[in-house]
Parts: structure tokens; sequence; C-alpha cells
């Protein structure tokens, strides 16, 4: 179960490679880049633009062939395409159960309830793209760059509940810091990470038929959309250049490390 953007056919693409795959639920996400809307101001609706933009851009140069790939491969498997309405619609109830999956791995989209996913005999596993605890929510991305601490830009392979991001977790992937790297080609190289290793926890998971798992403690925050506004983006651009990057890299900026839970695989 997969969202509509680039970064979402990767994980697609890396699931694929594995030879598992029986179907496909694909949600219509919003634009790649949204329009600004009619109620920003002219100060920051450039902001506005250059983040999406960047947005767009980075993951046209991580997954853009990728993705196109995965999009033209997707015929080849039954496809049921649903916009945000429907996610959680009968439909897509009886689609997922019609192929008696052992499990259901969804990415970029909207919160499933836990109905549509409860089918006989299948687990259901979450890919969220951030790291968990400490980044719960939406925009998690963005949040470890804005408090200054980057290295925490990650992603958390967890137990789908019926609490956001709570789950507990099966696999997590870090990132590394390259110079240059901005915001969003240090989400990118997040979501490669997890491609490049998600097919080596889906093989550990075939054989025992099960994963070590780590509850997850009450620490960390959960981030919601309303947390979010166009004038953080002035921290990230207008003050710090997209810069932060490099400034961990050069010491100026300096911060705590991750823990990750990681499959032994």
């Amino acid at each position: 179960m997969i969202g509509s953007h680039p970064r979402h056919f990767a994980i697609l693409s890396a699931i694929m490679r594995t030879g598992w795959l029986k179907g496909v639920v694909l949600e219509k996400r919003e634009e790649h880049v949204p329009s600004p809307g009619p109620h920003l101001s002219t100060a920051l609706e450039p902001l506005f633009r250059t983040h999406f933009s960047r947005r767009a851009s980075s993951e046209a140069r991580f997954f853009g062939e990728i993705a196109s790939q995965s999009n033209s491969q997707i015929g080849g498997f039954p496809t049921l395409e649903v916009t945000r309405g429907e996610l959680n619609s009968e439909a897509t109830r009886v689609f997922l159960a019609s192929h008696q999956p052992d499990l259901i791995v969804s990415y970029g989209v909207h919160k499933l309830r836990p109905e549509v996913i409860a089918i006989p005999g299948s687990r259901a596993w979450n890919v969220h793209g951030g790291l968990s605890p400490w980044y719960r929510g939406v925009m998690t991305h963005f949040w470890p760059s804005y408090f200054l601490e980057p290295q925490f830009t990650g992603m958390t392979l967890h137990e789908t509940t019926a609490t956001i991001d709570a789950g507990p977790i099966v696999h997590q992937t870090g990132v590394g810091l390259f110079r240059g790297d901005g915001l969003h080609d240090l989400a990118c190289r997040a979501v490669q990470g997890m491609c490049d290793e998600i097919d080596r926890v889906l093989a550990s998971f075939e054989a025992k038929g099960d994963c070590e798992t780590a509850p997850q403690p009450l620490t960390g925050r959960t981030w919601l959309n309303r947390d979010w506004s166009v004038d953080h983006l002035r921290v990230i651009y207008d003050y710090f250049d997209d810069q932060i990057v490099n400034l961990v890299l050069d010491g100026v900026i300096a911060g705590r490390e991750p823990a990750l839970f990681r499959q032994q695989v």
C-alpha cells in the first residue's frame, strides 16, 4: 500500500525485487509540488515554492528513474487505485483479503483503519519516514533539521497499530551526512537506506515467520499537520541557507546521536 510520489515508488521497487509482491493499493496523493494557496502572504510564497520545488528536484535525482520503472511495472500486478476517501473502504478490504497476504506493508498512505487491514493470517507493517519515537507523525524528515539534529533523519519500519507510528519497531535505518546535502537530499538518502535493507528484513520474516521487535517508549513526540507552518522554512532557508548538514560536519553544530533498533538479518 503506497502513495504516488517518487519516494513511495522507490520502496515499492525494493519490495518488487523480493519476488513476493502479490498486489498493490495505490493512493493518489496530493500534487508533488502543491500550489501556495490564496491565503499565503507574498513574503512567504517564494519560501513555499522553494521548499517543494527542491523536494521534487531531489526526489527526481534520487528516484526518478526508479519511480518511472516501478510505475510501468505496476501493471503486472493486481492494483487498486484509491483516493484518500476510498483508502479505508470496503473495496480496499476486499481487495486485500482476496490476495490472502502474509504481510501488508504500507508507506505514504493516510491512516489505515484497523478493520481494513485485519486480514486473517496476515500481519501489517508500516514504513514511517522518520525515526520513532523521537519523530512520529508527519513531516518528520523536516523537523530533525529544523531542530539542528539532521543525524536524526531516518526511517522506521514498525507494526501497524491504531495509534499513528506507535507500533513495535521492526527495523530502523539512519542516514549518513554528506557535504553539500540540503534538507531534501538528506530525506532521500534516508528513504534509500530503507530501500537498501527492507528486502533483507522481509527475507528474515519469510524464513522465520516473524521478526524480533522493540516496544516504543512513551518519550518523543507525534508531529501533526497543524504543528508546521511556512514560517518554519525561514530557519532552514533564510537563516541557515539549507546548509545545516555542512555545519554539523564542520563541528559548528553538535548534538545527540540516535540509538537505532536494527533487525539481525
